[in-house]
Parts: structure tokens; sequence; C-alpha cells
């Protein structure tokens, strides 16, 4: 328990720089106030993952690993949706860009590069060369395939509104519905707890609520003060470097507010829970592609005061297009209930593919338009390429989602 104090402390710690400078008369550059803010998110995050991962016990497995993967990840809500919100009071501004910038981001660093980091550190403890999945586990790939088909009937519409505010939250309080009658952690796994969320596994009931219901409060309020400023500084900070703010938006605030959620992740993998650490990742992607996405247009039509939508102009087309051919692709993979370093190293490389070409057109919409589109399209292809190879399974797992059946795993 000792530890998990310090653990606690040196969170709250982190977040202090911030809170003087949110609320004192300091100052600094932007730069420095990107390094303030962003510190307190993270620690934030990681006193949510904390209190949640610890209620392990007491919940389905799979609904506390979806509620893991949710909670961790407000931080990220919180900043995405200050943008949509000021893209409402201000339709004209930057802001409508830099709200679909963040969300695409968020979702691309998932497949590309969280999903990827599981499978390397699972061979890295174990030597195999593959994350073996549950049957069970139809229900997230399942739902994150609907998720992924969904996102193509946004395309044609270039608009996000609130039409798929309620069908995608819809999507998600579905998905929710169907994990939660999955059978808690302890009949189906007695590993412990990883990291500091152990030590709290060890208080009595009672007091463990509390601790978590302390740890949630203490996080949101420094969320809450946090978010606008962090956002905002993003913004002078690209303007102040010389690098396009919208890269910058999309790619450093999502490894600031992601990180928390992949670094438990991470130690359930070193804990020999590769499935779980893999299974919140994926829950991760489902809870973005749906609810993430789906607030937007709220926020935005609560910040304009009328109910309005999310425009997606043509590199807004492109940026979404090549997220969800990427989430395609991230389905297919799963379809035979595996992640193996072979499809690690595709996604990888892919990713790093359009993070390269990004930043060297970042001056160039034009090409940057083109670029997307030639990387949207050899996603798709590996896709069908891959669902046509795994059709059967591609059935089970849709079959899993429909009625409840579970689906098999091939030999």
């Amino acid at each position: 328990m000792r530890s998990f104090i310090v653990y606690v402390l040196l969170a709250v710690m982190a977040t202090l720089p911030a809170l003087v400078l949110r609320f004192g008369s300091w100052h600094p550059s932007a730069l420095v106030a990107v390094g303030c803010y962003g510190s307190a998110i993270l620690a934030a995050g990681f006193l949510l993952s904390w209190g949640a991962e610890s209620a392990e016990r007491f919940v389905s497995q799979g609904l506390i690993l979806a509620l893991v993967a949710l909670v961790t990840v407000l931080p990220e809500y919180a900043v995405d949706i200050y943008y949509a919100f000021q893209a409402g009071q201000n339709p004209q501004s930057m802001y409508v860009h830099y709200a679909a910038a963040n969300m695409t981001g968020a979702n691309r660093l998932l497949v590309g590069l969280a999903w990827p980091l599981m499978a390397v550190l699972h061979w890295y403890k174990t030597r195999q060369r593959a994350i073996d999945l549950q049957p069970a586990n139809g229900l997230e790939i399942g739902f994150l395939l609907g998720a992924s088909m969904y996102a193509f009937i946004i395309l044609l519409k270039d608009q996000i509104g609130l039409w798929d505010t309620l069908i995608l939250t819809g999507l998600f309080g579905g998905y929710l519905w169907r994990v939660s009658h999955t059978p808690k952690a302890q009949e189906t796994e007695e590993a412990e707890e990883p990291g500091p969320a152990a030590a709290l596994s060890r208080l009595p009931k009672a007091q463990q609520w509390g601790v978590i219901g302390l740890l949630t409060a203490v996080a949101s309020g420094v969320i809450l003060v946090c978010a606008e400023p962090f956002a905002e500084s993003i913004v002078q900070a690209g303007r102040q470097v010389g690098i396009d703010e919208f890269l910058l938006i999309q790619w450093l605030a999502p490894l600031a507010s992601e990180a928390p959620t992949v670094s438990i992740a991470v130690l359930f993998v070193l804990a020999g829970r590769s499935g779980a650490g893999l299974t919140a990742m994926i829950s991760d992607k489902i809870n973005q592609w749906t609810l993430l996405i789906g607030m937007l247009p709220l926020a935005m039509s609560v910040g304009a005061s009328a109910l309005t939508a999310l425009p997606l102009d043509a590199r807004q087309h492109e940026e979404f297009f090549l997220t969800a051919t990427q989430s395609l692709f991230g389905v297919a993979v799963l379809l035979r209930f595996r992640l193996s370093l072979w499809h690690a190293a595709i996604l990888v490389g892919l990713f790093s593919t359009q993070i390269g070409l990004a930043f060297h057109y970042q001056h160039d919409p034009v090409a940057s338009v083109k670029v997307l589109t030639y990387l949207g399209w050899v996603y798709l292809a590996l896709a069908l390429a891959f669902f046509t190879l795994n059709f059967s399974q591609l059935k089970a797992v849709a079959w899993r989602v429909l009625r409840g059946s579970p689906a098999t795993i091939p030999d």
C-alpha cells in the first residue's frame, strides 16, 4: 500500500505546475505550457486508470476492460469536445479542423502503434509470436467491424451529424450491454491486477470504493481545469515553432491523453495477461470510434446554441477515409482471434509511412490529400484480402454480435 501512496503522490505532484499556471500569474512560452498541461492530463489519466482497474474483481471482465478503456481516455474526450465546442461558436474557424484532427489522430495511433506494441511486448516476455484472444472477444471484433462499416456512411455525407450521434452512442451502449454479460474476472483469470492497482485491490471493499471515488474526483477536476489551456497551448506552440498546428493536435495531444490507457495495457501484458491488454486496446478503439465521434456534433451544437453537424472538407474527408480504412484493416487482422508479429509489422509500417508523409507534405495540402487517399486504398485492399481469406470467420463474428452465439477460433 505504501508504494501505491507514493505513486499517487507523484501523480498529484505532476499536476501542480499546471494548476499554478492555470490559476497564477505566470505566463510562460507555449512550449512550456504544453509540457505543464500535458503532464497534468497524463497524471490525471493514470489516477483514473488505477481506480477503474481496481474494480475488476467486482464487475464482469469484458465490461471492466471496456470501462477502463473509457475512463482512462477521458482526457482525450475533454480536449476533443473542447475543440468541437469552440467550432460551434466559431463555425468558420480552424477549430472545425482541430476537432477532426484530434479524433482521427487518436484512432490511428491506437491501431498503428498501440496494438503492435502489445504484440511486441508479448513476444519479448514469452517468445510467442502472437497474442491469442478468446471466443468471447468476437464481441469486440464484431462491434468494431460495425462501427468501421458505419464510418463509410459518414464519408458519403461528408459530415458528422446528430443522427450519427444517436446511432454511434447506441452502438456503444449495445457493446457495453453485451460485454456486461461476460464472466467476472475472477471466474476467467486468477492473476492479480498489475501495477499500483494491485495494492488498492487488497483494501476492504468499502475503503476501496472510497479511494476509487477520490481518485476519480481529483483526476476529473484536473482534466476539466487543464483541457482548455492544453488545447489552446498546442495551437500556439505549433505557430511558435513553425509546425502545422493541425499535425500537432492530431498527434501530440493524443499521445498525452492515450498514454495512461496504453500503460495499463502494457502492465497487463507484462503481468502475463496479454489477451486482457489487447482487449483493452480494442475496447479503447471501439469507444473512440463510436462515442467520441458521436459526441463531436453534440458539443458543436451546444457551442452554436443550435442543432448543427461537424462538416468534413476535402482534407478532413481523406483523414476520415484513411482512419476508416485503417480501422477496417485492424478488424480484418483480428478475424482469426490473434495478433501476430507479422500483423504488427504491417500496421507499424503503414502507420510510420503516413506519419512521415504527413509531415513531409505539411505545407502542401493538395499533395497531402493525395497521399492520404493512396494510403487509404492500400488499407482497404489489404482489408478486403484478409476478409476474403477469413470469410467463414467473418460470418462467425457477425453471428456472435447478432445472436450472442460464441464465435469459433480457427485451427
